[in-house]
């Protein structure tokens, strides 16, 4: 495991753009800062808007502007984290200055990598990386796939950066819809799904902030059993469920109810609408 020396070294005197410090632009450059892996003088981030530019920059205590152009022009590592409909334009925008020594890394939805080196030309090297929400606590989970250009050293930088806001996994690009579909969007799920425990406990008569708690914990628990056993979830589901005991019963409700089916058809749902964020219904658009 690399440590936080190593981390720290890897990234020494690395200069860092962030285009697009929205939520998740801003959680891993939060991440970055708080483990001192990269120096605040090295960051220039951007962001659409003069006064967000401000409040962002008093906030971080890095520069923030509004140029991408400039940004760009002095970076190592550039962090493409606008919405995928917004790619295009910025990679038309920075495409003079961008070089092959640097790093380009989008973590917009359903953008190809085949896309965004076409945009950019000169052989430039370009990641796709997927991170969910709960990166703000450091518990996120992000895929990342290479393009044509980038090598392994690329990957490791990533897999180094993103590192710092919890696990990674490298995929092949073909399955990166379907990260989004599941992890990406699966927090969403997750939380009504908690909600719908928590909702249950008060209607057996618990205080709601207990029901909560309990629901909440439970669903972090089982989900670190999983983790850590490396156990199927059907035999860790098995477990629990005792002959002629509560838990059976409460089973054959959600099965009569088909909430398995149903989050499935969610997550399926969801990954084919990652695949029409950036060209539409339409999968045979062209990516020039």
């Amino acid at each position: 495991m690399t440590t936080g020396k190593e981390l720290r070294q890897e990234f020494s005197g690395k200069r860092l753009a962030v285009l697009g410090a929205g939520k998740i632009g801003t959680i891993l450059l939060q991440a970055l800062l708080r483990g001192n892996l990269i120096s605040r003088e090295h960051v220039m981030a951007t962001v659409q808007h003069k006064d967000r530019a401000a409040a962002l920059s008093k906030e971080l205590k890095v520069s923030v502007g509004t140029n991408n152009v400039e940004a760009v022009t002095g970076s190592d590592i550039i962090l493409i984290c606008v919405k995928p409909q917004t790619v295009g334009q910025v990679l038309d925008e920075v495409r003079a200055v961008s070089r092959p020594e640097q790093l380009f890394i989008s973590v917009a939805a359903s953008v190809p990598t085949t896309y965004m080196e076409r945009r950019l030309g000169a052989s430039v090297p370009v990641l796709r990386a997927m991170p969910n929400t709960p990166a703000v606590i450091g518990c996120g989970m992000t895929a990342i796939c290479k393009g044509l250009f980038a090598n392994e050293k690329h990957v490791q930088t990533a897999h180094s950066l993103f590192g710092a806001v919890g696990k990674t996994v490298v995929v092949d690009e073909r399955h990166m819809d379907a990260v989004t579909g599941l992890s990406a969007s699966g927090p969403a799920f997750l939380y009504i799904i908690l909600e719908s425990l928590a909702e249950a406990g008060v209607k057996v008569g618990l205080p709601r902030e207990l029901a909560t708690l309990l629901a909440a914990q439970t669903m972090l628990g089982s989900a670190k059993v999983a983790l850590e056993t490396g156990h199927h979830p059907a035999l860790l589901k098995d477990a629990v469920t005792t002959p002629a005991g509560c838990t059976i019963d409460g089973i054959m409700e959600l099965e009569e109810g088909k909430l398995r089916v149903t989050l499935i058809k969610a997550v399926v749902k969801a990954t084919q609408r990652a695949k029409e964020l950036v060209f539409g219904s339409d999968s045979t658009a062209s990516v020039m």
